[in-house]
């Protein structure tokens, strides 16, 4: 049972227990609640049907879409929309919790440019269509450290075909990262798969100058739990033609090869 530090009047009989039964009952009611007013919120799409092609009808104009995968808060998704009006910016994640956050934010701050869709980023396809993205980020994901979930890695070449069903030829895919793991595994999948890589920061903050985007921090970001004391900057596009699955198994290999990922034995 976790340590439940709250003033007597909250231990119905004096019981921890019970005081802990209560603040979960209480976040819950929280979590319903942004539930529900996420339902209300105009820059907030819950899977939606037909906005393949469509975000142009949505935002009102024709700018270019950056998304922010996994976006959890949403604080980048947010902080590009400020840093740059003149592009639309779209927060992606299943949980809904997690996206009232900036979502409210956005609509505090009147970011017409600013919307966020919930849905699975493995269906991300579903929702874009060719060319109709200019930028990705990936920001403090999940680094999915056995070998045996490297397929769930939103770099992994199982999602870069996705990308590529609707990123724009000359569009960036950006990852910051806290994981040294999950920052060598991506430069292998960029040169393994034959992508262009622009940018590579083995440590970012220790530049003297960095650009304003890269400045924007993410709650899990602060957590730094990764334990690095660094974070890991990547820029890359991708090829005309990615290959196929069959290559997917050449890299299992040299993932265990090069000993990327904690769980050797997988």
């Amino acid at each position: 049972m976790p340590e439940v530090n709250l003033p007597a009047k909250f231990y119905p009989g004096n019981s921890r227990e019970h005081a802990f039964r209560y603040l979960c009952e209480i976040m819950g009611q929280k979590k319903l609640q942004r539930f529900a007013e996420l339902k209300t919120f105009p820059n907030v799409l819950e899977f939606p049907e037909n906005m393949k092609g469509n975000w142009i009808s949505f935002f009102k104009n024709d700018n270019p879409i950056v998304l922010e995968l996994a976006c959890g808060k949403g604080e980048y998704a947010v902080g590009l929309g400020e840093l740059f009006p003149e592009k639309n910016c779209i927060g992606i994640d299943l949980k809904g919790n997690r996206i009232w956050v900036g979502a409210k934010k956005a609509l505090q701050d009147q970011l017409t440019n600013v919307a966020f869709l919930r849905t699975e980023i493995d269906k991300i396809a579903d929702y874009f269509s060719k060319n109709e993205v200019s930028e990705i980020w990936i920001t403090f994901p999940d680094p999915q450290l056995r070998n045996s979930k490297a397929k769930k890695r939103l770099t992994h070449p199982k999602f870069l075909r996705q990308y590529h069903q609707f990123l724009s030829p000359s569009g960036y895919i950006h990852l910051k990262t806290d994981s040294p793991d999950l920052y060598q595994f991506t430069k292998l999948v960029i040169e393994k798969y034959h992508c262009t890589l622009h940018k590579d920061y083995d440590d970012l903050y220790s530049l003297e100058k960095n650009l304003p985007e890269l400045q924007i921090k993410t709650y899990y970001e602060s957590l730094d739990i990764a334990q690095s004391k660094r974070v890991h900057y990547l820029c890359f596009s991708l090829p005309e033609q990615i290959p196929g699955k069959e290559k997917d198994e050449e890299l299992k290999k040299l993932i265990l090869i090069e000993n990327i990922t904690g769980d050797k034995n997988t």
